[in-house]
């Protein structure tokens, strides 16, 4: 299966100078990370996140992190001993999750993308166009002509556009990403 893997949320992740997870060094054999500035890590919990996945949570000393050069670009925490913590799945997980990220920066992964987006147009296409979602029809052979001839309506509607050299319509924005680009 070809498709962008879940971008990282925090805020960390999202700043310039934010040191997000993928910068900490994670040693799985001893059960410990090190921070950027070479700090290394004081517990490892494995437990549950909030929808019962498996998670790590690893946490940095306040010693180390209160006298941090780099502090508040590690933790937002306005308490008097600010700590980092991490929140990482375990290693299989968290090794696959940071190469598909690392992966879908790559420009063999956008060629290989635009194939899957184009299947997507289609289907979305024969969804709203032409109703796909539901069968008028009782029965497997019945739905099944029904598809070809939506098909064939579909490759209908995109020989008239060719010929009359219309333009492709913009990808759709949702109403959420308009607000979020006026803001």
């Amino acid at each position: 299966m070809i498709g962008p893997a879940r971008s990282n949320v925090q805020w960390q992740a999202t700043t310039a100078q934010g040191l997000e997870n993928s910068q900490f060094h994670i040693d799985w054999e001893l059960q410990q990370a090190t921070c950027p500035e070479g700090h290394t890590s004081i517990s490892w919990t494995p437990t549950k996140d909030s929808r019962q996945h498996e998670v790590i949570k690893i946490r940095f000393s306040t010693k180390d992190c209160q006298h941090c050069p780099r502090v508040t670009a590690c933790t937002s925490s306005k308490s008097r001993a600010p700590r980092r913590l991490l929140s990482v799945r375990p290693q299989a997980q968290h090794q696959a999750l940071q190469e598909a990220r690392r992966r879908q920066r790559t420009s063999a992964f956008a060629r290989q993308y635009a194939l899957r987006e184009g299947i997507e147009a289609t289907i979305s296409q024969g969804v709203r166009a032409f109703g796909m979602r539901r069968s008028r029809y009782i029965g497997q052979s019945k739905t099944h002509l029904q598809h070809l001839g939506i098909e064939a309506a579909i490759n209908l509607v995109r020989i008239i556009a060719w010929l009359d050299e219309d333009e492709l319509a913009p990808t759709r924005v949702s109403a959420f990403e308009r607000l979020y680009n006026a803001a």
